[in-house]
């Protein structure tokens, strides 16, 4: 009768681990989730700015058509990006083609001094600051949740429960080099 006992103590235990694992892994992949939404956010918040900051550069800068089609195809590019790595990837090429609508900018002493530009400006700059943050509360969420699933026991009981590892929002090593402007 004691050995009864004991057998079902021990399999009531390894139920309220099983359970604690589980909630607990579940608990890492929401926090993954919901800072991947705030990722996704700013980034909206980015390209409802674009086409107002490229209708005041448009008046100021008409030669420079070229810049402004990298920025709206840029823009599209992230609208229509699905997986974490494509919006990743996006994101950088709109950062960079940002990069240079700014660069381009600066050859405009008018267009710089115009308090339209000034503030779309000041406001993608914030909401670029804000898509860093996010970007490393996000990748910081995936790492936890990837060592999560993958140390003993967890990884036993991620296996079974089909968690999976997650991808980091990285930015290319090709993307990482300052933009070079030529005219």
């Amino acid at each position: 009768m004691a050995t009864a006992w004991i057998v079902l103590g021990v399999v009531l235990f390894l139920v309220f681990v099983v359970i604690l694992i589980y909630n607990s892994l579940i608990r890492l992949k929401n926090q993954v989730e919901n800072a991947w939404a705030q990722i996704d956010v700013q980034l909206k918040r980015r390209n409802d700015l674009i086409p107002n900051l490229v209708e005041t550069v448009k008046g100021y800068a008409k030669h420079e058509r070229g810049v402004l089609n990298e920025v709206t195809q840029a823009r599209t590019s992230v609208m229509r990006a699905k997986s974490v790595e494509d919006k990743a990837e996006a994101s950088n090429m709109l950062s960079d083609t940002l990069k240079s609508l700014f660069a381009v900018a600066e050859n405009y002493p008018d267009l710089k001094a115009n308090q339209n530009f000034l503030q779309l400006q000041e406001e993608l700059s914030g909401t670029e600051n804000k898509i860093a943050y996010s970007r490393q509360h996000y990748n910081d969420m995936v790492m936890r949740f990837n060592t999560k699933i993958q140390v003993f026991p967890n990884n036993v009981f991620a296996g079974m429960f089909s968690f999976t590892k997650r991808a980091m929002f990285e930015t290319p090593e090709e993307e990482k080099k300052n933009v070079k402007v030529k005219f």
